[in-house]
C-alpha cells in the first residue's frame, strides 16, 4: 500500500515540474529506421504488390498507414506522463492502466485461439474491421512492459530472493501460456522481457543464470515434442538438402550476391520469387543483396545506437519505473533483432521474428512505435543535460 502510494506521490510531483525537450537524439533514429523499412519494403515487395495486386504500391500503402498511425500514437504517448499507467484508478486499490492492459491481452490471447484467423498452422491474428488483421501478441509485449515494470517497481526487494521472481512469473503465467499455444517467437521475446525487467531491477544476479538454463531446456523441449517446430530443427541441420529449407537457403544466397557493397537498391534478384514473401522476416537478406555487408552494417550499428540512447535513459530517469519501461522496450528490440538476424544467416533454427520497424506488419511497426512513446515519455521528466 505505501510502494503504490509513492507511485502517485510521484505522478501529483511530476506534474508541477517542466517537461524537457524531446530526446531528438532517439526521435532522429526511429524515424530513420521506420523511413528506410518503408524503402526496403518498396523494394522488396514491388514486384510481388504488381503481379498479386496489379499495384506495385500495395504494400508499402498498407505499412505506410500503420507507420503514420503508429508515429501519432507515438507523439501522444511523449506528451503525456508515464506514471499515469501505475496511477491508482480507484484510491487505494492497485487497479490502474497497467493492470488493465494486462487483462485485457488476457482476454484478446484467449479470443484469438477462438476467433483467429489461421495462417500457416498457426491461429495468431484477429479480422477486425478497418484495421483489417490485428496480432494481439504484439500488444501483449507493451502490455508485459507496462504491468511488469508495475509490479516490480512497488516492491524491487522482494526480487532479491528466488521466489519474488517465481511471484511474477506466477503473474505472467497465464499471458504467456495463452501466447506460447500458438506462437512460441512471441512468447519468448515476452520471456524476455519479463527477465530483463526481473535481473536490472535485482541486487542478486546469479540465479538468473539458472533461470536462463532452466528455460532454455523448457524450450528445447517444448520444440522436441511439437511436431513441425521439430521440423525446423531437422531443416536448420540440413538446410541444404532439406526440401523445406528453400527459403533460408535463397536468403543465404542473397546475402552472399551482395558482396561488400551490394547489387543497388532495388536490384535483387532473389525477391522475384526465389525468396516467398521477401519483404517480412526475410527482409535483412534483401538489404545485404541490394546494399552489401556495409549496408548491414549500418543497419546493425543504428539499432546498436538505438539501444544505447533508451539505456542512457533508462539509467536517467527519474525513478524505478521509467527505468524498468525502457529497459523493457531496449530488451524486446535487441532480442528480436537477434533473433532475425541469426534465423535469416542460419544461425539458429527458423522462427517468424520481424526486423523491428524494417519488415512488413502493420500492428508490429504500430506497437513498436508506442512504445517509443514510452521511452520518450520518460525522457521528457529528466534533465537532458545528464543524457548528453
Amino acid at each position: 500500500m505505501a510502494a503504490r502510494g509513492r507511485v502517485a506521490r510521484d505522478y501529483r510531483e511530476s506534474a508541477l515540474r517542466p517537461h524537457a525537450h524531446y530526446d531528438f537524439s532517439l526521435l532522429f533514429l526511429v524515424v530513420f529506421l521506420a523511413g528506410f523499412g518503408l524503402v526496403m519494403i518498396y523494394s522488396a515487395s514491388a514486384y510481388r504488390g504488381m503481379v498479386r495486386f496489379h499495384d506495385s504500391m500495395h504494400f508499402l500503402k498498407r505499412q505506410g498507414l500503420c507507420v503514420i498511425l503508429g508515429f501519432a500514437v507515438m507523439i501522444g504517448l511523449s506528451k503525456i506522463d508515464y506514471r499515469i499507467f501505475a496511477k491508482p484508478l480507484i484510491k487505494k486499490t492497485a487497479i490502474n492502466l497497467s493492470l488493465l492492459a494486462y487483462l485485457g491481452c488476457v482476454g484478446l490471447q484467449a479470443l484469438v485461439l477462438v476467433i483467429g484467423e489461421e495462417y500457416n498452422g498457426a491461429k495468431r491474428w484477429i479480422q477486425l474491421p478497418v484495421i483489417g488483421s490485428f496480432q494481439p501478441s504484439e500488444l501483449s509485449k507493451v502490455a508485459t512492459v507496462l504491468f511488469v515494470a508495475y509490479i516490480v517497481s512497488i516492491a524491487p526487494k522482494r526480487l532479491d530472493k528466488f521466489s519474488g521472481f517465481v511471484r511474477v512469473m506466477l503473474y505472467m503465467a497465464p499471458l504467456l501460456a495463452l501466447i506460447a499455444k500458438e506462437n512460441l517467437s512471441s512468447a519468448i521475446i515476452v520471456g524476455v522481457i519479463i527477465v530483463a525487467i526481473c535481473f536490472v531491477a535485482s541486487r542478486k544476479k546469479l540465479y538468473y543464470f539458472l533461470v536462463g538454463g532452466a528455460g532454455v531446456a523448457g524450450i528445447l523441449a517444448y520444440i522436441h515434442f511439437v511436431a513441425y517446430r521439430a521440423e525446423r530443427v531437422e531443416i536448420w541441420r540440413n538446410i541444404e538438402t532439406h526440401p523445406k529449407g528453400l527459403q533460408i537457403l535463397q536468403g543465404l544466397y542473397a546475402i552472399s550476391a551482395g558482396g561488400l557493397f551490394g547489387t543497388g537498391l532495388g536490384q535483387s534478384m532473389q525477391k522475384l520469387g526465389a525468396i516467398p514473401e521477401a519483404y517480412n522476416d526475410m527482409i535483412f537478406t534483401i538489404i545485404c543483396e541490394e546494399l552489401g555487408v556495409f549496408g548491414a552494417i549500418i543497419v546493425i550499428t543504428l539499432f546498436v545506437l538505438l539501444l544505447w540512447r533508451m539505456f542512457v535513459i533508462a539509467i536517467s530517469s527519474p525513478d524505478l519505473f521509467g527505468g524498468l519501461i525502457c529497459t523493457g522496450v531496449m530488451a524486446q528490440i535487441a532480442v528480436q533483432v537477434i533473433i532475425n538476424i541469426a534465423v535469416v544467416t542460419n544461425t539458429i533454427p527458423s522462427t517468424g521474428i520481424p526486423l523491428p520497424f524494417i519488415s512488413y506488419g502493420g500492428t508490429s511497426v504500430a506497437i513498436l512505435l508506442a512504445e517509443i512513446g514510452l521511452v520518450l515519455s520518460v525522457s521528457n521528466q529528466i534533465d537532458h543535460r545528464k543524457t548528453s
